[in-house]
């Protein structure tokens, strides 16, 4: 069912003249297989990350036109496409586009990753094997989602606004660094923030599973 449903939705994209709601559903299923399949390892390595493409989104998009040029004429889900009004314009006869690159939701996603599994270490909830029913404290995750929705909007709002094209990780990244460090600071768990390893988590939880498998074989037995 899946796969015919998958084969159905590029079907009607590519066939039936490219829809920019198909291209954004395209677009959305890469950008979570992306995350689902991909680890920043450390929240250093996810803030350096961010400060570095935060650095290089406002060079490409306000000292060049490359990206802006690339990103609109290059004609494929990497992006998601919202109608700035559903009126066509006079002149092309189509409704004019914002655009998105799928980039200012993968990075991001990444390090929203990273912190929702840190929630999971400070609750004590192993991240190998988890129920995903299973409900414990999110509030890094949940205050850099908020101020990631925040800033998405603001970025949004500025480009219609100017009607200019903005550096989405202006924005996000600020909003996605400072709200983890800040809930950080108000929980007191800026040094334990600072030190999170998932390789060192994954180390830690194969003995254990070793010793489930022991328990398990010995109950056959």
């Amino acid at each position: 069912a899946a796969f015919a449903l998958s084969a159905g939705v590029i079907y009607l994209y590519f066939f039936q003249g490219k829809h920019w709601a198909l291209n954004n559903v395209l677009g959305i299923c890469f950008c979570i297989q992306g995350i689902e399949r991909f680890s920043l390892g450390t929240y250093k390595i996810g803030a350096i990350l961010l400060i570095g493409l935060f650095f290089y989104d406002i060079f490409w998009v306000f000292g060049t036109e490359v990206m802006v040029t690339v990103a609109k004429n290059l004609d494929g889900p990497i992006k998601l496409l919202f109608p700035r009004s559903f009126v066509p314009n006079e002149e092309t006869g189509k409704i004019d586009l914002s655009l998105l690159g799928l980039g200012d939701i993968v990075i991001p996603g990444f390090f929203l990753a990273l912190l929702l599994r840190f929630d999971a270490h400070i609750a004590k909830v192993g991240t190998k094997k988890i129920n995903i029913h299973q409900s414990f404290p999110k509030p890094y995750f949940h205050s850099a989602l908020v101020a990631y929705v925040l800033g998405l909007i603001a970025t949004l709002v500025v480009m219609i606004q100017f009607n200019a094209a903005q550096p989405a990780l202006l924005y996000l990244v600020p909003a996605c660094l400072g709200s983890s460090f800040l809930c950080a600071v108000v929980r007191g768990e800026v040094k334990e923030l600072l030190d999170y390893s998932e390789e060192e988590e994954e180390e830690e939880e194969k003995p254990q599973d070793a010793a489930e498998a022991s328990t398990e074989d010995k109950k056959d037995k």
